[in-house]
């Protein structure tokens, strides 16, 4: 039954994404800016109801409060799953991405994304490159928008050795906006690079954002520590609640570690 609602799933989430983007084009094109955010949020709910009732996964979300208000501001999350790169958008205002240029080419998608004033990079870039990417940003975080940056760059398995980027430091000493770090562990539901779902219930939690204006270094080691306590105690918790998902071996060997 969990390879079958694995396969109902996977089907499900990408017809829904293929319809919604068809269907809902000209509301999206047609609303301003801000308020066409309203399409994307509901496609992402709508994942939310297809993964309680076809796979039986649901989750939530601790320390909302902790979101600032009125203001820029960085959200890291934690990395583990495709899952992790939509499923926090309901709860945000208006985010943004620095994401690959060549998103921004894949068809109506990227037209989308282009919608929403993302900022496109090359890959590999330098130099003068990079400093029109930070103006671009510096310029859609000071009208109030949420830059969404993983602080380990792409997706990890729960439970691997943090390898933290000193990019998200550059962008918080540059941009001057407090970070709001978030753990959870979705790898342990919807695997990376696996097409098998599990059902179970787990947590997100928003930690309180840490102040703008500190020296990069000090930064990073704050933000390692505070992500990297939470995130342990969470892959605890996760793992003693559903005893049935199978963990891989970066989860396996972690929690074995913290246990003695």
């Amino acid at each position: 039954m969990l390879v079958l609602r694995s396969i109902l799933f996977n089907i499900a989430f990408y017809i829904n994404l293929i319809l919604q983007m068809i269907v809902m084009t000209p509301a999206y094109f047609l609303s301003p800016r801000k308020k066409s955010w309203f399409v994307p949020k509901n496609w992402v709910r709508s994942n939310h109801w297809l993964m309680e009732n076809i796979v039986g996964t649901t989750f939530e979300i601790d320390g909302l409060e902790n979101i600032p208000k009125g203001e820029g501001y960085i959200f890291a999350p934690k990395h583990q799953s495709f899952w992790d790169a939509y499923a926090l958008l309901p709860w945000m205002e208006d985010p943004f991405y620095i994401l690959k240029r060549e998103l921004t080419w894949i068809p109506l998608f990227g037209w989308y994304v282009m919608k929403q004033r993302m900022v496109p990079v090359d890959r590999g870039a330098r130099g003068k490159v990079m400093a029109k990417v930070l103006e671009r940003a510096k310029r859609e975080m000071d009208s109030g928008r949420q830059l969404i940056i993983y602080p380990e760059g792409t997706r990890r398995p729960a439970g691997a050795p943090p390898e933290y980027k000193y990019g998200i430091a550059r962008l918080y000493r540059d941009l001057n906006v407090p970070v709001v770090p978030i753990v959870m562990h979705p790898g342990l539901f919807w695997p990376r690079r696996k097409f098998m779902r599990y059902p179970g219930h787990f947590r997100v939690i928003i930690l309180p954002p840490i102040e703008a204006g500190l020296d990069p270094d000090v930064f990073l080691a704050r933000l390692m520590d505070v992500m990297e306590t939470a995130s342990d105690a969470l892959l605890l918790e996760t793992v003693r609640n559903n005893p049935h998902v199978p963990l891989p071996p970066t989860a396996a060997k972690r929690v074995a570690e913290l246990q003695a």
